[in-house]
């Protein structure tokens, strides 16, 4: 009998054992079970100090409104000289290259052609036949107040004295266009010659010439550019040509040469649409004498026409992955451990390092954001 008792006995403790086995095997299993299913991004302190991350809040920015356009950097017209000849004749001297600075004044080219001395000796023929003819009208002036001479003769005098005098000022102003002192030829000293001097000061874009090129009047022979005061010059599409006022913020970039953004200010829009039907707008940069901009350069401007207020985050805290933008959210901090979750968000439109977030009115107003180090986190 006892040792039924004893069996009896055994197989009970070893059925409490097995069950209290089981037991903390599902507690195991089930704590496991819990740990695989917290998705959330674990960083401690450590690890948050060492990478230099930063924590933020979602705050109201002004995003712009804006009109995207292109153009060029150009020059007023009074800053900009096409050099030709007055007369035509062949090219002796062209000391300068593309790229010379020079002052106004300054000799550019000296032209050579024989009918510039005939030009100076019809100049000294009618210097020289100019005093006969102011004697002649001033005695034929004389006798026909005393009745002497006829009035037809008076009238011929008078009529040949003032042609003499056109001619002689006609001449001399032609003399001068072309750069040669009427008083050396006055004085008998005659040149084949004639010099063209610069008529603004600048920088020389192109010589057309060589020496020994025959230019005529209505030859190019080089450019002159004066960048002392440039601008943009615009093209905006007749659809959003109503949206631009003077005064309106112009951000604009040279794709080609800078991944910089610099500031002008719309000063003067067209008023006639050209045949691709878009509009002029004139653009004054702001401190233009800081930056290096070449006439012609090709920009990408963007103009602000207004702006809206809306609810951002910091660029920084947006990490893109497969066309999808995604934020870390601080869920939780429990002594020196931070769980972040990764929340997907809308981006509408991002300026200035900031990014306006579609869906924020999800998230309430004390959820705090990595902004600093979360492309990192996201990546891995």
């Amino acid at each position: 009998m006892q040792k039924y008792i004893y069996n009896i006995t055994t197989i009970f403790i070893f059925a409490i054992i097995l069950s209290c086995g089981n037991q903390e095997n599902k507690t195991n299993d089930s704590t496991a079970l819990e740990a695989n299913t917290d998705d959330r991004i674990k960083i401690t302190q450590q690890q948050f100090n060492q990478s230099k991350m930063s924590l933020g809040k979602m705050a109201e920015s002004d995003f712009p409104v804006i009109v995207t356009t292109a153009g060029m950097i150009d020059v007023p017209p009074e800053n900009r000289a096409v050099v030709s000849a007055t007369m035509g004749g062949y090219i002796k001297t062209t000391p300068l290259l593309v790229g010379d600075k020079v002052r106004k004044g300054q000799l550019l080219v000296t032209i050579e052609n024989p009918e510039f001395v005939t030009l100076q000796q019809q100049y000294m023929e009618v210097n020289g036949q100019l005093s006969y003819l102011k004697a002649e009208y001033e005695r034929q002036q004389t006798m026909v107040a005393e009745n002497i001479s006829s009035q037809k003769s008076f009238l011929k005098a008078e009529s040949d004295y003032n042609t003499g005098i056109a001619r002689y000022n006609g001449l001399k102003k032609q003399l001068r266009m072309l750069h040669i002192s009427p008083d050396q030829v006055e004085k008998g000293n005659i040149n084949s010659v004639a010099t063209i001097y610069a008529p603004i000061g600048g920088s020389i874009t192109s010589v057309n010439i060589s020496k020994g090129t025959y230019v005529s009047p209505a030859t190019s022979i080089m450019e002159i550019i004066n960048n002392d005061h440039i601008h943009l010059e615009l093209s905006v599409f007749e659809k959003d040509i109503m949206k631009i006022e003077k005064g309106q913020v112009v951000e604009f970039r040279i794709p080609e040469a800078s991944k910089e953004t610099y500031r002008a200010e719309v000063y003067l829009v067209g008023t006639s649409i050209g045949q691709n039907r878009t509009i002029k707008v004139h653009a004054h940069i702001e401190n233009e004498e800081q930056a290096n901009f070449l006439t012609g350069m090709f920009v990408e401007a963007n103009i602000i026409i207004e702006k809206s207020t809306q609810i951002s985050l910091p660029s920084d805290a947006i990490v893109e992955v497969n066309n999808e933008s995604f934020v870390l959210l601080l869920e939780e901090r429990k002594g020196d451990i931070y769980y972040f979750k990764q929340i997907p968000v809308n981006i509408l439109g991002s300026y200035e390092n900031k990014s306006w977030v579609s869906n924020s009115s999800t998230f309430k107003q004390e959820t705090q954001f990595l902004t600093k180090g979360a492309f990192s986190l996201i990546g891995e």
